[in-house]
């Protein structure tokens, strides 16, 4: 299972999500340009000693990404799907996509994606925080597939 996140804007929210991937045993993709410098103290802060324990791949952009998925199914997490991620069947190989934190994806991405779910939350709130969002995915991907870790 993989994490993407499209070209992330707030290195506190990579830090999180790469410290949710060392603990879950996902790999973490990073679609550039990103909106902060790599060897920004900040990702390091948030992801502590866990940066040592989950693979991180950078990628140039999005066609870049979008060639190393092989088999895997991109599965992009958008408020503007209709399917509830609850109601999806994840696969082990499946890579779930973020969008950037302002922005979301542009339209050639949501395109490209195979599945578009969203988090079901109250109607007054707009969206969740990116990193928060990654951990509810994937805790419900890898128990679905059956490879959450003990």
């Amino acid at each position: 299972m993989r994490i993407a996140m499209f070209e992330p804007e707030i290195a506190g929210n990579v830090g999180a999500v790469m410290r949710l991937c060392a603990c879950l045993g996902a790999r973490l993709d990073l679609i550039e340009p990103m909106g902060f410098v790599w060897d920004d103290r900040r990702v390091r802060r948030a992801a502590m000693d866990y940066i040592d324990h989950v693979e991180v791949v950078r990628h140039a952009g999005f066609e870049a990404f979008y060639g190393t998925l092989g088999e895997g199914r991109l599965v992009l997490f958008t408020t503007k799907a209709s399917q509830s991620a609850y109601d999806y069947t994840y696969s082990p190989d499946d890579v779930l996509l973020f969008g950037k934190e302002s922005a979301g994806v542009p339209d050639h991405v949501v395109e490209a994606s195979d599945a578009k779910v969203r988090l079901p939350m109250r109607s007054e709130v707009r969206s969740l925080n990116v990193a928060t969002s990654a951990a509810i995915a994937l805790a419900e991907a890898l128990r679905q597939t059956g490879t959450l870790p003990r």
